[in-house]
């Protein structure tokens, strides 16, 4: 039987090392199972998940030119079914209530109430005012984590 690329095969663990575990496939033939190779989750132990002289199952990863044959124990196995039930939220909740102070993000960008219907030219009078006076303390707030120091060197003013 000819190694190809993709095949599953059973093969017996016949040696063990701290980066992967050697198998010993069909008709004499030899491969590797790098320890990233050996099970879906993280590996820090691989004699946690395998011993010598175990019949495991391995797909052909690879097969250099210098014969040596790359397997995986992962890939042997078909993944579990994937559950398509209720959708599920993949990110915490923002966290209420008021953050520390001291920190950029801890302004509040956004108004907190409604503006009364007005004129143009006052809602963009109101928002330069109110920028104004957030960039400045953003500034203050930079320039006592620099030390006072402006970025070409000098004291700042």
């Amino acid at each position: 039987m000819q190694l190809e690329v993709g095949t599953i095969l059973e093969g017996k663990v016949t040696g063990i090392t701290k980066f992967g575990a050697f198998v010993e496939l069909p008709e004499g033939k030899t491969g590797m199972v790098h320890i990233s190779e050996v099970a879906p989750t993280f590996v820090k132990e691989i004699r946690d998940y395998v011993t010598e002289n175990q019949m495991v199952k391995v797909k052909v990863l690879s097969i250099s030119d210098d014969g040596k044959v790359s397997l995986s124990m992962k890939k042997a196995v078909p993944p579990p079914p994937r559950d398509n039930g209720p959708a599920v939220r993949r990110y915490a909740p923002r966290p209420s209530g008021p953050r520390p102070a001291g920190r950029p993000g801890s302004y509040e960008w956004q108004a907190s109430k409604k503006p009364e219907a007005s004129s143009f030219e006052e809602m963009m009078s109101r928002f330069k005012q109110s920028s104004d006076e957030k960039m400045t303390d953003l500034k203050r707030c930079m320039d006592s984590k620099r030390g006072g120091f402006t970025k070409h060197g000098g004291p700042s003013r």
